[in-house]
């Protein structure tokens, strides 16, 4: 709907040249399109900030901690096990921190909810990450599919955002890509560190 508003817009712009008073009709669709934001009411929306929240934890840490683990541990089976144990209790921990960061804050939402959908946000992102390492033995194949996953996760994610919120998508995706795959990289540098030094 939004979208036959801006080209609603759009057809009233070209005729502003034959007809001046096309120019109230314009004002009339940018409004129309505020109203119809307005109108949206999806929860996730008002809980956008813990899906957030358990989102980008999940695909910092978990991708990060894969790609050390990949290192180190040589071992498909043994890696998706270490990343989904890490990743249910880390889902856990910010779950239970989401509830009372929302509690002490005493805001309008919801603590169970926004807790709710922080822990959500963050073990489906794990399952999404990990995946790759159970079906294939190849350790960096799975790495690289794992990455994939990441940014598939943060484009889908940061789309629905920019749309709904009406921000640069551009700026958001590389932003959070960029984070993402930074601490990855770091996490990998890591593990190969650790297991030239320590000998593991």
């Amino acid at each position: 709907m939004e979208g036959g508003e801006k080209r609603s817009q759009e057809m009233y712009k070209e005729i502003f040249s034959y007809f001046p008073n096309a120019k109230s009709f314009v004002e009339d669709e940018v409004r129309h399109e505020h109203e119809l934001i307005n109108m949206i009411e999806e929860d996730k929306l008002k809980y956008v900030g813990s899906i957030v929240l358990g989102l980008n934890d999940a695909l910092v840490e978990l991708t990060g901690a894969l790609a050390g683990l990949t290192f180190i541990l040589q071992n498909t089976q043994l890696i998706a096990l270490a990343g989904l144990i890490t990743g249910i209790a880390a889902s856990l921990s910010m779950a239970a921190s989401e509830y009372l960061s929302i509690k002490s804050e005493q805001s309008k939402k919801n603590p169970l909810k926004a807790s709710l959908y922080t822990g959500l946000a963050y073990i489906l992102t794990v399952l999404f990450l990990i995946f790759p390492y159970f079906l294939f033995t190849n350790l960096y194949f799975s790495l690289g599919f794992t990455v994939f996953n990441a940014v598939v996760i943060i484009f889908i994610f940061t789309f629905y955002t920019s749309i709904v919120k009406e921000v640069s998508f551009k700026k958001r995706f590389l932003e959070m890509a960029l984070i993402s795959l930074s601490i990855a990289s770091l996490t990998f540098i890591i593990g190969f560190l650790v297991r030239k030094f320590l000998n593991i």
